[in-house]
């Protein structure tokens, strides 16, 4: 994957590389962290089931034929369960994110692209491209001068307050 972004020279891609190592790193240390517990637990469990005999008869009474320790496990392991899941389904929703904005890059550039193929085969529709652009920059202008008149005035209100 290093390799194609490399190749492929683009920020966003290294970028998106780089979060994905980042996760990748943290759901490692997380996954480590669970199974480390995981492995006391059993252990543990393990141990008191060689000393509680005599109490293992009742609880397996009283829990339908699972003792304490055997449910604590249980719910545990559906909530890793669950977490797992939730985790999958973001990473899904996540890639097809990616894309879908990938897509629509690629539609955007070949639409651009054709835009201006026929703009420099069309005198007219060039011209009509160029007033297009100065009122998009014009307008650009206007909006930003607004903005800014606001934002004075509404610092000499705050400061005459």
């Amino acid at each position: 994957m290093q390799n194609w972004v490399s190749n492929a020279g683009s920020d966003v891609l290294s970028h998106t590389l780089a979060r994905h190592r980042n996760i990748l790193h943290e759901l490692s240390q997380e996954f480590a962290r669970i199974r480390v517990n995981a492995k006391v637990n059993r252990e543990h469990a393990e141990l008191l089931q060689h000393f509680s005999r005599g109490d293992e008869r009742n609880s397996v009474m009283d829990d339908g034929g699972f003792g304490l320790q055997q449910q604590a496990l249980l719910r545990e392991q559906g909530a890793i369960s669950r977490s797992t899941s939730q985790m999958d389904s973001m990473i899904g929703h996540a890639h097809e994110t990616f894309s879908a904005l990938r897509y629509q890059r690629s539609t955007f550039g070949d639409i651009s692209g054709k835009i201006n193929t026929i703009g420099s085969r069309l005198p007219s529709v060039n011209g009509v491209l160029t007033a297009i652009r100065r009122r998009r920059s014009r307008d650009t202008i206007i909006i930003g001068s607004v903005a800014s008149l606001c934002t004075i005035l509404i610092l000499l209100y705050w400061i005459t307050k």
